[in-house]
């Protein structure tokens, strides 16, 4: 979903190395930095990958394949709920009620403490990363947990993640589940969720509802109430819902 909003695509260090040249040069791969003991290896580094998308996100302008989504939702009865494993908080931008999206991977629009001491989680709104794109490091001050000092992170699930605080994505479960006892005829429009990282393919096979299934390379499906589209989402959504 947010390849066609211009962000990069990190199936692979192929496209993870194109668009951090420094990491390429230091052998560093997308599940080393992108991984919960980091931030007490490297803070500085870590930070410098995570303040970039940080900024990157803030800039970044949803496609208009959220709008027609927005549009469809509106016209049924218990409009929509969206589950995302993206961290980038595109579908808030786009309008979608904060209430009615689970981001199962968390969000890296909100902080918790890198030792997780006291279990709260913050919004990063105060925080204004500036990172040396040259080397890949904040060089601006590392964001601290106002409880006991030491470093924050992005409330986002890394990989080899012991201390990622699960509780504002458990609160966003909760109100999924008790939406969709609310739906007696959910369909299911799955985008870009392939099975690298199964978690979204999974939950929406798992609801055993009509699949409408949009990917350019992992497009097929099995059931009969199941079609599936080979192409990117915003075009899925245009050929769908257009």
């Amino acid at each position: 979903m947010g390849v066609d909003s211009g962000l990069p695509d990190f199936r692979g260090n192929e496209g993870f190395w194109k668009a951090y040249p420094p990491l390429q040069r230091a052998g560093i791969a997308f599940t080393e930095i992108a991984n919960g003991e980091a931030f007490g290896e490297d803070p500085v580094l870590s930070w410098g990958f995570y303040g970039h998308r940080l900024n990157l996100y803030r800039e970044t302008v949803p496609h208009a394949g959220f709008a027609l989504l927005n549009a469809l939702a509106v016209t049924k009865p218990h409009g929509m709920f969206v589950f995302t494993s993206n961290v980038d908080g595109q579908f808030q931008k786009a309008g979608v009620d904060e209430e009615r999206i689970v981001e199962c991977h968390g969000g890296i629009h909100h902080l918790q403490c890198s030792d997780d001491c006291a279990g709260a989680i913050w919004p990063a709104d105060a925080m204004a990363p500036q990172v040396d794109m040259a080397h890949c490091r904040l060089v601006s001050p590392l964001p601290l947990c106002p409880s006991c000092g030491a470093v924050a992170r992005p409330n986002i699930l890394m990989f080899n993640d012991y201390r990622w605080n699960e509780r504002r994505t458990d609160a966003q479960y909760a109100r999924m589940r008790a939406w969709l006892d609310t739906v007696t005829r959910p369909v299911v429009i799955e985008l870009g969720a392939g099975t690298a990282v199964p978690s979204v393919r999974r939950m929406s096979e798992s609801l055993g509802a009509p699949l409408v299934r949009i990917n350019p390379r992992e497009w097929r499906v099995d059931g009969a109430d199941q079609v599936g589209l080979a192409c990117g989402a915003l075009e899925g959504l245009r050929l769908l819902l257009g």
